[in-house]
């Protein structure tokens, strides 16, 4: 039988031998995944296509993974863990076959003896074909990554026999899945573009830090040298910042995309279905709290250092309904903390100018942020209603009466320019300035005032003369 190692002869041919650590190789493995799908196939829009890894699913992007065809390999221990294979080939109303529906789930193979457990992933879309793998002793790990044609072909050969060895059907749905893709292009520049967009990820991911001289003495104005470090020691922070999001983020969506392809499962006892849903929400909440804060840091850079800052494009948004849409899941993740919810909204309100996408995200951060430090039992008002040319979002709570004698909680301490810790719960969250900021790109005013919540002013959207 053709062997995955086999496979990984295949791809690393001619390759020098590598030289990192263990750790080194799986920073690069993962910053090479969040490259390919952030960088190039998610810029693609409706893409279709195809995927193989091993020894677990290597995609996490949710929009990815309803789109494109996939066989993963994975030992017979976790095999519960990945969705049972979608159906067979299935015939279509002109009797011609067709392939499993992309986003019903991903064939789960086995691997054999001898396969090796080091990951390996190969695309395949019209636009975009690589291949990339871990590969090496311990202590001269390498990650490969191939784009050229006539590897590609060897591999998706080898990877076609070892399925018509151990799975015919999955065989021919892998033959036909590639049939339907239709011609294949591949940009000579593939490769030049990749590499260094996978360095300045990297470099994001592992900022090097220097120390910085003290600031002036009080009352002394700085010196230029002095202005400069301090510059300096803010941009690696930042760096560090962004580091630590990703590295919380990326593992997080495979975890999550693991629980989500479980729970499809209909043999799922209740209790455990319900487990696996409060961790699919915590995973989910957790992402898109570190996105914000990923986003909130890199707004914090100066022009030209490597982050684009124009402003975003705004549209018609139905703020009513997305409201209405969300309302279900913050009331579930306000539930996990003993916090109700109380949306209020004033009937027939116009749409305002923002961007729909990230102001979900948005909206979820600052519901976070507001009730986080909130004790149990509180009930959080979220009201939406007319404000002239505006609408207005205000957030408040009704509390239970406090204990006496109890301690007034503290107030949030800054942490830099983007994070604020509440030393009542520990936690961080994003600064005032941050949330500010943010709400700015999305059109809106955000204000906070101590005792009376927070209150976002959206524009009205006008429709052109």
């Amino acid at each position: 039988m053709v062997s995955l190692l086999k496979l990984r002869h295949c791809l690393t041919a001619g390759v020098p031998p590598g030289t990192s650590t263990d750790d080194a190789a799986r920073r690069q493995w993962w910053a090479a995944l969040a490259t390919l799908q952030e960088d190039f196939l998610l810029p693609l829009g409706e893409v279709s296509g195809l995927w193989l890894a091993a020894p677990l699913p290597a995609l996490y992007e949710p929009a990815l993974l309803q789109r494109l065809q996939g066989w993963v390999w994975s030992p017979a221990a976790i095999g519960t863990l990945l969705p049972p294979a979608p159906p067979r080939l299935l015939q279509s109303a002109t009797g011609q076959s067709r392939g499993a529906v992309p986003g019903s789930g991903y064939h789960r193979l086995l691997l054999e003896e001898g396969d090796g457990d080091d990951p390996l992933l190969v695309i395949v879309t019209p636009q975009l074909q690589v291949a990339l793998c871990l590969d090496g002793p311990a202590e001269g790990r390498r990650l490969v990554v191939r784009f050229d044609p006539e590897v590609l072909s060897e591999a998706l050969s080898l990877m076609h026999q070892r399925l018509e060895q151990s799975d015919p059907a999955a065989a021919l749905e892998l033959r036909t899945a590639v049939q339907q893709l239709g011609p294949l292009h591949s940009e000579p520049s593939l490769g030049l573009r990749f590499w260094p967009l996978l360095a300045n990820r990297l470099a994001r991911i592992a900022p090097s830090l220097t120390l910085q001289p003290l600031a002036a003495a009080a009352g002394g104005k700085p010196s230029q040298a002095e202005a400069t470090a301090s510059s300096a020691a803010q941009i690696s922070e930042l760096a560090l910042l962004e580091a630590l999001t990703h590295e919380v983020r990326t593992p997080l969506a495979t975890i999550r995309t693991l629980i989500r392809s479980l729970l499809r499962r209909s043999d799922l006892p209740a209790v455990v279905r319900q487990r696996l849903e409060h961790i699919d929400g915590e995973c989910s909440e957790q992402i898109d709290r570190f996105g914000l804060i990923f986003l909130a840091a890199e707004l914090q850079r100066p022009l030209g250092q490597g982050h684009a800052q124009a402003d975003l494009p705004l549209a018609r948004t139905d703020l009513s309904d997305l409201l209405g849409q969300l309302e279900g899941f913050w009331q579930r993740q306000l539930a996990r903390r003993q916090l109700t919810l109380d949306l209020q909204i004033t009937p027939d309100l116009p749409q305002v100018l923002s961007d729909p996408a990230r102001l979900e995200t948005m909206l979820g951060g600052l519901i976070d942020r507001f009730s986080r430090s909130l004790p149990a039992g509180t009930r959080v008002r979220l009201v939406l209603q007319p404000a002239g040319a505006r609408l207005k979002l205000q957030l408040s709570s009704a509390g239970p009466v406090p204990v006496p004698g109890e301690p007034s909680p503290r107030g949030r301490e800054l942490v830099g320019p983007v994070l604020s810790w509440d030393p009542s719960t520990g936690s961080l969250q994003l600064s005032r300035q941050a949330t500010q900021q943010l709400f700015e790109r999305l059109g809106g005013r955000l204000t906070e005032r101590s005792g009376s919540g927070l209150t976002v002013f959206f524009p009205v959207y006008v429709p052109a003369a």
